[in-house]
């Protein structure tokens, strides 16, 4: 199993239509076949500026590559995620 997460702050303001409109479309990600437990998550500790985060979880890798390369993937990637975050950190976890 690999939990794919990703912290992250957007352009927009929180609460905002804009981060309504932008975690709505982010939906889509959980229609991708291999996506297994998909979350949104509002981050609450003060450590860092991030404020909102998704975790997923796959059966294995070819499930995490699968995810990588699906076309409704990359096109949030490329229409949603690259113009309206303005940081992340991304992890990916196994169990040890």
């Amino acid at each position: 199993m690999i939990r794919h997460t990703v912290a992250f702050r957007l352009k927009h303001e929180v609460g905002s239509a804009e981060e309504t409109s932008f975690l709505a479309d982010a939906l889509v990600l959980a229609k991708i076949p291999s996506v297994r437990n998909f979350e949104q998550l509002r981050q609450t500790s003060p450590k860092n500026d991030f404020t909102v985060g998704f975790s997923m979880e796959f059966d294995d890798q070819a499930g995490y590559d699968t995810y990588n390369l699906h076309p409704l993937h990359v096109a949030f990637v490329r229409d949603r995620w690259m113009p309206e975050v303005a940081d992340f950190l991304e992890i990916d976890y196994t169990r040890l």
